[in-house]
């Protein structure tokens, strides 16, 4: 099998390169080799690199500026991602694509399902639910990866900020009304890998019969301000922090451009179902990862 990974640099990207390594030739592409946004020059990349499989972990992620640059947003998050499926459809291949709980209005008392209604509240998620649409108005050989708050150490995150402000200042003010599902970058790259190994005999086949979104994030929930707390608590070295105290906030108290859902936990039963796949609990991700 031939694997294309889209966003190889990013903290997805980077992390599936190696599990996908053990299914065929991965080839990969990042905003140097490949620009989203040209639709033309993005066709013609696939085309030539010739995929069974395209795993898509690009994405127009910056959720303030796509406020201000929605034809921006919209390219890459929505055109770029119909584009793919409709090569994957045509080549009888197979697309593996992200997506994110902004898709959500963060209103439920409860974690979403897949069949809740999306109702994003900025520009960026709406770019990302439009490219969940267009692969669904294809009948795309595609499943989606609905995803939230994803970090990693190696690459620019939440976590690995407040590891950094750790050691820089002695009170960290943090976010405590937003609550969602820390997922790590690297567990979310397995569970991705895993699908791939499981329709290995025949992609197309195998993606086409179980085309749709799937939430895939973190099991349980936190805070911004519990996921920075035990960030701190839990890293070995902490003897080189300066932090003495950390104090919540609300979100009021750092106006953004654009709104985040408060409350947007996701429910993955329907992974689980579908793959016997399950990401494990943040916290105890975490403690691995800082320990590793």
């Amino acid at each position: 099998m031939k694997i294309l990974v889209l966003g190889s640099r990013g903290q997805v990207g980077s992390e599936v390169l190696a599990p996908l390594s053990c299914l065929g030739e991965v080839v990969t592409a990042d905003v140097a080799e490949v620009d989203l946004g040209n639709l033309d020059a993005l066709r013609a990349f696939v085309r030539a690199a010739a995929p069974n499989l395209i795993v898509n972990a690009a994405a127009y992620n910056e959720v303030d500026r796509a406020e201000q640059d929605e034809a921006g947003a919209f390219g890459v998050n929505a055109r770029a991602v119909g584009l793919l499926g409709e090569e994957m459809k045509r080549t009888r291949g197979a697309l593996l694509h992200y997506s994110t709980d902004f898709v959500f209005d963060g209103t439920t008392t409860r974690p979403y399902v897949e069949t809740d209604a999306p109702n994003p509240l900025g520009r960026y998620g709406a770019s990302k639910l439009a490219g969940e649409q267009a692969l669904a108005e294809l009948d795309a050989p595609a499943i989606v990866l609905r995803t939230a708050w994803v970090w990693s150490l190696r690459r620019k995150s939440f976590v690995s900020a407040m590891l950094k402000l750790a050691r820089e200042r002695e009170t960290l003010k943090i976010v405590d009304d937003q609550v969602g599902c820390p997922t790590s970058a690297r567990d979310l790259a397995e569970i991705s890998a895993l699908i791939a190994y499981g329709a290995r005999h025949d992609v197309h086949a195998a993606f086409s019969e179980a085309r749709g979104v799937y939430h895939a994030a973190g099991a349980g929930a936190c805070s911004r301000f519990e996921l920075a707390r035990a960030t701190i608590e839990l890293d070995p070295r902490r003897a080189e922090h300066v932090v003495k105290s950390l104090e919540p906030v609300p979100t009021s108290a750092y106006p953004l451009p654009a709104k985040r859902p408060a409350h947007a936990p996701l429910d993955c039963g329907k992974l689980r179902a579908r793959f016997g796949l399950a990401l494990p609990d943040w916290r105890g991700s975490l403690a691995r990862a800082l320990e590793g």
